[in-house]
Parts: C-alpha cells; sequence; structure tokens
C-alpha cells in the first residue's frame, strides 16, 4: 500500500449473508462459486411468458413473515425474510443492538423495484372483476424493506433506501461509512435485496438486452444478461485488530451519459475505480482480484473493458460472476461484494463461466477455467456496479486490513 489508509473510521464487516439462486447462506454460495457451477434455470414465474433463464431463489413464494408484519407482504419482503434467517445473522443484528444503542444503528437498503410485484398481482385481479387489497406504501413502496427491517430488527437510527438501479446496493456501503464518520450512528446494517417481477423482465425484454441463453461475460458471442433475485446483507463496524475484511475504499460517479447504455468509452466506470484507489491511497498494482460489473450485453462489457485499460493498464485478475445466479440488478452490488468476501477469506479467484472465447476487443486479464496459475492469494478486491443512468459505484474489500490503535 503506498500510504495510510485514507477511510476513517476504518468499517470491518463483523457479519454477513447471502441468498442467491446458488442457495441460502454463505456456504451454499461458496459450494458453487468453487465448483464453478452456474445456478440459472427456466423454471417458470407467475405473468412469465418468455423463454429466458432466471436466477430465482427457491422458497420465496412459501415464507411467512411474522404475524405482526403481515400487511408488508410482498415477495421482495419474503425474499428479505428469508435472508435474514441464514448465517445466524438476525441473532447477529440482536447482538449488536446490544452493543451499540438502537437509536445509534442506521441502516442502508439498496434496491431497485422493492415490491412492485404486489402492484402486478393487484392488477391482475383488477382484471378479472376483483378488488384486491393493496397496501402501496408496504409493499411496492421503495421504503418498503427498510421500514420492515427497522420494525423487524428494533432499529432507531437513521435509515433509507437507495435505488440507482445496479448500483443501489454497492452505494449503501458508502452511505453507511459517510453516516458513521459524521457521527450520525456508531455502527450500519446494509442490505440489498431485489426480487423477480414482470415489469423487470419485460423491460429489459423490450430493450433487447435479455439472453435466451445462460449469460456469457466478455464472450465474442454474448448477446444479454440472465435476470436474478437475491438479498445480502452486512453489519459494519469500526474495525477492531482481529477484523477479518474490512471496508477498505469506495469510489462514486456519475455519467449522465444516457438512461440504458454506458458511456462508450467507459469514462465514468474509471472515475469510480480510480476514486477507490485514491480513497485508499492504493497503487492499481495492488489490487489483486476485481469483480467486474460484467453483464454479458456488447455494450457494458466492452465499456467496462476500456474503463480496465484506462485503470489498471497492466492488467489485474478480474471475472464476472453473473452466470452464477444472474444479474440481481438493485442486490447485485452487495453480493458481488460477499463473492469478494468468500474468495479473500478462502483464498480463490472467481472463475468467469460461460465464456468460451474472449472478444478481441476485451483485453481485461479475466480468470477463466486453466487460463492463469495464480499462485498468490487475494488480499484486497475490488467490485464493480454500475447502473442505468450511469450511476457507478466501486468498492475496495481488503483482508487482514492494518488497523490504527
Amino acid at each position: 500500500m503506498s500510504q495510510t489508509n485514507r477511510l476513517t473510521p476504518l468499517l470491518a464487516l463483523t457479519a454477513y449473508t447471502m441468498t442467491t439462486a446458488m442457495g441460502a447462506g454463505m456456504q451454499a454460495n461458496k459450494k458453487q462459486l468453487l465448483a464453478e457451477r452456474s445456478c440459472l434455470s427456466k423454471e417458470k414465474l407467475a405473468g412469465i411468458e418468455l423463454d429466458v433463464w432466471l436466477g430465482r431463489v427457491a422458497g420465496v413464494e412459501t415464507q411467512q413473515l411474522p404475524q405482526n408484519l403481515s400487511d408488508w407482504i410482498s415477495r421482495n419482503n419474503q425474499l428479505l425474510e428469508l435472508g435474514l434467517q441464514q448465517d445466524g445473522f438476525l441473532q447477529a443484528c440482536q447482538q449488536l443492538l446490544k452493543r451499540y444503542a438502537a437509536d445509534r444503528v442506521g441502516l442502508f437498503v439498496g434496491t431497485s423495484t422493492s415490491g412492485i410485484q404486489a402492484a402486478e398481482a393487484a392488477y391482475a385481479q383488477c382484471k378479472e372483476n376483483a378488488y384486491p387489497e393493496f397496501n402501496y406504501r408496504r409493499s411496492q413502496n421503495l421504503y418498503s424493506p427498510s421500514s420492515y427491517l427497522r420494525r423487524r430488527l428494533g432499529i432507531k437510527g437513521p435509515s433509507f433506501t437507495i435505488s440507482t438501479a445496479c448500483s443501489s446496493s454497492a452505494k449503501i456501503f458508502a452511505a453507511a461509512h459517510r453516516h458513521i464518520a459524521a457521527g450520525l450512528c456508531d455502527a450500519a446494517i446494509v442490505v440489498g435485496v431485489d426480487s423477480l417481477c414482470q415489469m423487470t423482465l419485460y423491460g429489459f425484454n423490450s430493450l433487447q438486452l435479455l439472453s435466451n441463453q445462460r449469460c456469457k461475460p466478455a464472450d465474442v458471442d454474448r448477446d444479454g444478461i440472465n435476470i436474478g433475485e437475491a438479498m445480502a446483507a452486512a453489519i459494519l463496524e469500526p474495525a477492531s485488530k482481529d477484523a477479518t475484511v474490512c471496508l477498505l475504499a469506495y469510489g462514486e460517479s456519475s455519467d449522465a451519459w444516457h438512461m440504458s447504455t454506458p458511456h462508450p468509452e467507459g469514462a465514468g466506470a474509471a472515475r469510480a475505480m480510480q476514486a477507490a484507489l485514491t480513497m485508499a491511497g492504493l497503487s492499481a498494482g495492488e489490487v489483486d482480484y476485481i469483480n467486474l460489473h460484467g453483464t454479458g450485453t456488447q455494450a457494458n462489457d466492452l465499456a467496462e473493458d476500456r474503463a480496465m485499460q484506462q485503470v489498471f493498464p497492466q492488467g489485474a485478475f478480474c471475472s464476472s460472476t453473473k452466470a452464477y445466479c444472474g444479474h440481481t440488478l438493485g442486490a447485485a452490488g452487495i453480493v458481488e461484494a460477499l463473492i469478494c468476501v468468500l474468495a479473500l477469506e478462502n483464498n480463490f479467484y472467481p472463475v468467469s463461466l460461460n465464456t468460451q472465447s474472449v472478444d478481441p476487443a476485451i483485453h481485461s486479464k479475466l480468470v477463466l477455467p486453466g487460463r492463469w496459475q495464480i499462485q498468490k492469494p487475494p488480499l484486497i478486491a475490488m467490485s464493480n456496479s454500475f447502473g442505468f443512468g450511469g450511476s457507478n459505484a466501486c468498492l475496495l474489500l481488503q483482508k487482514n486490513a492494518r488497523v490504527k490503535t
């Protein structure tokens, strides 16, 4: 590291969990990543007639909410509750509230569509001349998952939802740090959750961005994305000497280039990556692994590669993990940050699945089966999240970060 870490306070991830199409909990997700197995399927979803691969989470529809929170029923909040049940995360949150007063714990949630499927179901009933009970405030509203979690966990500190498309749950890390640094809270819970719905799938289909095969990031024949759903969460606290993985830095930028197309030269993406490096006081050569946004569309992969060439001209090991569980949209930022955590903790580099023939226009050092013999275990990882409208966020995570005493 070229100079002392500038992120003050340095925040440790003291508990975390992830539920995706790969499975419920960190161990299930680690198993599929190490097995290099795609968990996308063509399992049908109510109201969806498209012939596409989905990253669907098992058991969402049957997940019950606590009786006193039944008004918050939606697929998104059912997925949220399912994720809370994994890895002892509920208990970790309870312990957190014992260490800090309830009004000193912040809550920061990232989502893109929240519970819009509840509205879709209500409209479907209206077509049948039925008059469904529909609680917009507690189901579809973007603040719904935040209000659910405040009540579910007993949090009384600052809380809000960030909805910036695919960068939503990467930006929550930055928001949490700023609140802690400003003294508005002492610790934070960050959560990303997004669930499958008609609007998302038909919307991306209308943009001709959905693939009818498993996505192939950076491949010469890539033709689009696979949509997934996920819930992931982490607790952020000021780091102690025994911190395992810390949030080292973050970078954010805005392209303001196009509503749904990235800047062709990756200008905003490059700024976000460089901002994270600058905050951490790192040189490009000190980053061991980069989890790419890597959606598998022609424009995104090429623009991100051009950004990579600007910031990492000597190359850096990188991969896209969206072929494992799909593009989880508003949850993608935290899901892929936690994939980086798994890589750091377990000393492996996630492989970029389904990339059979790399596009000759792409020059990044992609981790593919048998392509590289990587000897050094990763110590510092970067996670890229670039959303519609040019909202970019980049996170840097470090294993065994040096903590000032």
